[in-house]
């Protein structure tokens, strides 16, 4: 049997999503070499024979990107025969998931030229990445229902207003805006900051954080 049958390499990616201005973004990075020159993917590598994906993992989240701080976790295989021109990769896919606070992406430190897109106004991208993101969005949408996963992306100051936008629109729901107040306030998960944003338009409006100790439950 002809070893050449077995080749194939392992990549790390990364779907890396945040929560900025009542906007759901991912982060992209510009290629820079052939096939898709010049096109945005998302964060990924190769994994070398030394490491684990793990290992693999964590060295795009700190070294290449430099993210201090991120939630991770192993969501998806990709393995479509021609998912890359190039040769037969299999790509192992991870969700990210940080707050705009957290978030502190020196773009003059980097190598890579990167950038966050609305998820709803994605640039042209190369390979299988835009199926992978639209599968990842399908996804977080459903573990967005858990109180859990919307603090990694709201940990503190957000207001009312902002974390039902990203919600709502993640997950398709057409919720009425007290409704969604009400609930959050009724499950005891919220608290206020004692500080206002500023707002150009009427009162300014209330900031709040999600309390340090509080169960794993679904919003809805």
């Amino acid at each position: 049997m002809a070893l050449k049958e077995y080749n194939m390499q392992l990549e790390g990616l990364l779907s890396i999503f945040t929560a900025d201005k009542s906007q759901l973004k991912v982060l992209l990075v510009r290629k820079t070499t052939d096939p898709y020159k010049g096109y945005w993917v998302l964060p990924g590598d190769m994994v070398k024979v030394d490491e684990t994906i793990e290992d693999n993992i964590s060295n795009i989240i700190y070294d290449k990107l430099g993210i201090k701080s991120l939630y991770v976790e192993q969501i998806h295989t990709y393995s479509t025969i021609d998912r890359n021109p190039d040769s037969r990769v299999v790509a192992v896919n991870y969700l990210g998931l940080i707050d705009p606070v957290t978030l502190l992406l020196k773009k003059e430190d980097r190598e890579i030229e990167m950038e966050w897109f609305p998820i709803n106004d994605l640039p042209k991208l190369g390979y299988d990445h835009l199926d992978i993101i639209e599968k990842t969005k399908t996804l977080l949408g459903s573990k967005l229902l858990n109180i859990n996963y919307i603090k990694n992306l709201f940990p503190a100051d957000f207001t009312l207003p902002e974390i039902e936008k990203v919600i709502t629109s993640i997950l398709n729901l057409n919720i009425d805006r007290r409704n969604f107040r009400k609930r959050l306030l009724k499950l005891n998960i919220i608290e206020e900051t004692g500080e206002y944003e500023p707002s150009g338009n009427g009162r300014p409006a209330k900031l709040y954080r999600f309390k340090d100790d509080i169960k794993d439950i679904n919003i809805y």
